[in-house]
């Protein structure tokens, strides 16, 4: 049975992304399901890894997963530089694992979709995640139709 998932999950992901094989190898890795993974880099870049975004509080966002400069320091310690972020796997990886802080922090529910988000409560951060989860699922079934 769990053969047949992971082989449905794959075909899933096959459809709308060229980074699927990264949402899956991250989400293995940190014991976290691609598709939240999916979700928010569809929702942080629309799935852009060159994107860059500046803050109102003088800090940035990088790439597919929009991983903010305040993780540079961190970053760094690990042997990368800012320009690895650009780089999807990178990106993707450091990006589960801000997420996986998060739901050992708050649990996987709506809040450690804010947390990755930057801010807690009164955030709707989490219901656009969701929605690109269910777009996508929808174009899925759609397709197999």
């Amino acid at each position: 049975m769990k053969k047949l998932l992971l082989f449905l999950l794959v075909v899933n992901l096959g459809i709308c992304s060229e980074f699927n094989h990264l949402f899956i190898k991250h989400g293995k890795l940190n014991n976290i399901s691609p598709l939240l993974l999916y979700g928010i880099a569809k929702t942080e870049s629309s799935l852009n890894p060159n994107q860059v975004a500046r803050n109102d509080n003088g800090s940035y966002d990088i790439g597919i997963m929009q991983i903010n400069s305040i993780h540079l320091p961190e970053l760094k310690s690990m042997g990368y530089k800012e320009k690895d972020l650009f780089n999807p796997d990178i990106n993707i990886g450091f990006g589960a694992i801000v997420l996986k802080r998060c739901i050992n922090k708050w649990g996987l529910n709506y809040k450690a979709l804010n947390c990755y988000n930057g801010k807690v409560n009164n955030n709707t951060y989490n219901i656009k995640v969701v929605s690109n989860i269910a777009n996508y699922n929808k174009n899925f079934n759609q397709i197999i139709k």
